[in-house]
């Protein structure tokens, strides 16, 4: 992919994430061959819109496949109880998600979970800003590996052992599919290295994915629960 493609493919999604406005499919010239070259493109995107990624965010792309690590950014993490309007999220898809603040940097080398300073039960609300969900990684990691919103709750101790994580209307309490917690940030934190090159302190790494997805609808209310660590509630409206 030739760095003016590049350039043009991301100011088409800069614009569409600024604006809100859609974007029909690339052009097959503009469309990036590999999630690497989606990665690009993504870094791009926030390079001319002048934001600043506070993390990692890790997600699955279509049909599954990944996960892919694509940029946090600070506004897009947000306090649980919030309401978010469905009108403008496309292709919305929640899962119940965790959210990991480093107290020490993450070496590009090394192996095992850092110092973390808090970890949170959340949300994560995926979108896109295409028409028509992205078909490939490469476009998936260039609309920013489907970042949309990430709802945070209050701040516990990560447990020990798999616990159960639950993702379903506020006023249910089905029983929950056990997660591994530890094992789970452990992988993201061997993505960061291999993907970010590390992460300095204080950065947040977010993993999603961590329930059955969840397509929402104007007024559900939405909680994920975490045993051991807490749980967060949103609504849509």
């Amino acid at each position: 992919m030739q760095d003016a493609a590049r350039q043009q493919a991301a100011a088409c999604l800069a614009e569409a994430f600024e604006t809100g406005n859609p974007l029909a499919a690339l052009p097959d010239d503009l469309m990036p061959a590999s999630p690497a070259e989606g990665g690009d493109v993504a870094a791009l995107v926030l390079e001319q819109l002048g934001l600043v990624a506070c993390g990692i965010r890790l997600a699955h792309g279509p049909d599954g496949k990944g996960p892919l690590a694509g940029p946090m950014l600070e506004a897009r993490l947000l306090p649980g109880g919030v309401c978010l309007p469905l009108a403008a999220l496309r292709h919305a898809q929640a899962t119940a998600a965790l959210v990991a603040v480093l107290a020490e940097a993450l070496p590009e080398h090394g192996e095992g979970l850092p110092a973390l300073a808090a970890v949170h039960p959340a949300i994560d609300v995926a979108g896109s800003r295409f028409r028509d969900s992205p078909a490939s990684l490469g476009l998936f990691a260039a609309d920013l590996c489907g970042l949309g919103h990430v709802v945070a709750g209050r701040g516990g101790e990560l447990p020990d052992g798999a616990v159960a994580v639950t993702l379903a209307e506020a006023r249910r309490r089905p029983r929950g599919e056990p997660v591994d917690l530890r094992a789970v940030l452990a992988a993201a934190m061997d993505a960061a290295r291999r993907c970010a090159g590390g992460l300095p302190a204080g950065a947040v790494v977010v993993v999603t994915g961590l329930s059955r997805p969840v397509v929402p609808e104007a007024g559900l209310s939405l909680a994920a629960s975490f045993a051991g660590l807490g749980r967060v509630k949103l609504d849509f409206a």
